[in-house]
């Protein structure tokens, strides 16, 4: 009995260190008796993690759906009222001709999912990918249910999908599936700004918001607050400032917050802080490049990027500005001369460094690597980018794991500012920003009539008033700060990781909306 008591420690007990394990030595049999066991186990739990993440865990829903299942578990909620908060409310599928620019009509298939309507608007970005599925856009839309609820966005989750590749598309096409798209849904009321509120996602971007909102306010003419109908637009169309760099500097908030806690790093055996941290990023897309960006600025040393064609390596740093640059005027990172081009971009996820950061799409690390992974920190700036198989394996070894629910939820929080910016109909800082200076003019005169003079450079720092953009920066960086403290004691209390801390804070905040609002009828 105390073997099968000490394999059941060995494959379920949460490691406290990244080098070994611990176990209570009082469950612990003679070395005679455990001759074995440890490799036997081991040997186990890659057979049972490698199969649930080409088995039971196939999917990227089917992984959402496992972890849901395990922070449920450790809550004493009505099943019912788990299985309804799980469950996703709708999904739409249309499909609708376009005429292309040579004649040709072509068929678009898109999608768009309502995971969950505890608050309105519900909120959640559209790509375009010709892989996408209806799966996929259910996990995402539940992701972003349990992600508003994480850094306390009041937003219900949704997500929506055309199946093309943008690519291979030009503006004028491009404009006519969005617009044609915008009008599917506003004839099923599936968009609004108080009904559901899309965003950029992969394959989309600003310039396709401002064609969604457009169509909207066209077809919804009387709607007041019809800007708010979407975000990630322009500024010139009802944009935010800080939108753009939203999600990476949440990327950079989050990391920062794990990285220094004492504690955590302690485990891991590394100095807390984000400078000297060697980093690899995956994706240098426009959530990889500012997550750079933020993290060179505090000290951090970038010292791999991949992109889907190749990646570049340098242990001395690399210029992700520049590399930037030359990725944009090439499209490739091959004779970049800041570092050594690596053809097979997979092979940096396995290179060591501390930080490891997929900013792509979702399963890169997955039973195929996760036995090569060296980073001890992974930091999900993608959605999904571990499977359920891959975090159970990497968690029992010892690795953190920030997870995508908190890490991405930068753009989210800066979107739902530019909502309120949109119904308020005014940019943040326009009623207070002089006021401000004005107020700190008066302290730096005070200063100078009692003998403290400062000099022009100071007197700038000082007499300074918050505009829009240090207002968005401000309120995003409170959001991650608050949010990951609750994670990191959530996972101590339970004695969980931080992704099933995320989802249990997540259903508990669910609930607790549920309960005081009632269902109805």
């Amino acid at each position: 009995m105390k073997i099968v008591s000490y394999a059941r420690q060995l494959l379920f007990s949460k490691p406290t260190t990244f080098s070994k394990r611990t176990f209570a030595s009082t469950t612990q049999p003679s070395k005679e008796e455990t001759n074995g066991v440890e490799e036997m186990v081991g040997t186990l739990l890659d057979f049972f993690v490698e199969s649930r993440c080409y088995g039971f865990w196939k999917t990227f829903l089917q992984s959402v759906s496992y972890f849901y299942d395990r922070a449920a578990q450790l809550t004493d909620f009505p099943k019912e009222m788990l299985h309804y908060i799980k469950t996703c409310k709708s999904v739409i599928q249309v499909n609708f001709p376009i005429e292309k620019r040579d004649g040709t009509v072509e068929m678009i298939r898109a999608y768009r999912a309502h995971h969950s309507e505890h608050r309105l608007p519900t909120k959640g970005g559209i790509r375009f990918a010709d892989n996408v599925t209806e799966d996929e856009v259910k996990a995402l839309s539940a992701l972003m249910t349990f992600k508003c609820a994480v850094v306390d966005v009041p937003f219900g989750g949704a997500k929506g999908g055309v199946v093309i590749d943008s690519k291979k598309y030009g503006n004028y096409e491009l404009e006519k599936i969005t617009r044609r798209y915008t009008a599917e849904l506003i004839k099923r009321n599936a968009i609004g700004p108080a009904t559901d509120v899309p965003a950029p996602d992969y394959g989309t971007n600003a310039k396709i918001m401002a064609w969604i909102k457009d169509t909207y306010m066209a077809l919804r003419p009387a709607d007041i607050d019809g800007v708010g109908c979407t975000t990630g637009k322009p500024v010139q169309q009802g944009g935010i400032r800080g939108r753009e760099s939203a999600t990476g500097l949440g990327v950079y908030f989050g990391i920062r917050e794990f990285v220094s806690n004492s504690a955590l790093m302690n485990q891991l055996e590394l100095k807390p802080g984000v400078e000297g941290k060697r980093v690899i990023v995956q994706g240098l897309g426009n959530v990889g490049y500012w997550a750079c960006h933020f993290l060179r600025k505090y000290g951090a040393k970038v010292v791999g990027v991949a992109e889907y064609n190749g990646g570049i390596v340098n242990e001395e740093g690399i210029n992700t500005e520049d590399l930037k640059k030359y990725l944009s005027k090439h499209d490739t990172f091959k004779g970049f001369s800041g570092g050594r081009f690596v053809s097979n971009p997979a092979e940096l996820l396995e290179l060591d460094c501390d930080i490891l950061i997929p900013a792509a799409l979702e399963g890169v690390i997955n039973q195929s690597n996760m036995k090569n992974i060296k980073a001890p920190i992974i930091a999900e700036a993608a959605n999904g980018p571990v499977t359920a198989g891959a975090d159970e394996y990497l968690s029992n070894r010892g690795h953190l794991i920030i997870p995508d629910l908190l890490l991405n939820a930068g753009g989210v929080t800066v979107s739902y500012f530019e909502w309120i910016k949109n119904l308020a109909k005014m940019r943040f800082g326009r009623m207070t920003r002089r006021f401000e200076e004005s107020s700190m003019r008066t302290v730096s005169d005070v200063l100078e009539r009692h003998g403290i003079v400062l000099t022009e450079g100071e007197k700038k720092l000082l007499v300074v008033g918050a505009d829009e953009e240090l207002l968005v920066q401000s309120g995003l960086e409170d959001t991650m700060v608050v949010a990951a403290q609750e994670l990191v004691n959530i996972a101590k209390e339970k004695n969980v990781t931080h992704r099933v801390a995320a989802y249990y804070d997540a259903i508990h905040k669910i609930t607790g909306d549920y309960k005081h609002a009632g269902i109805f009828p």
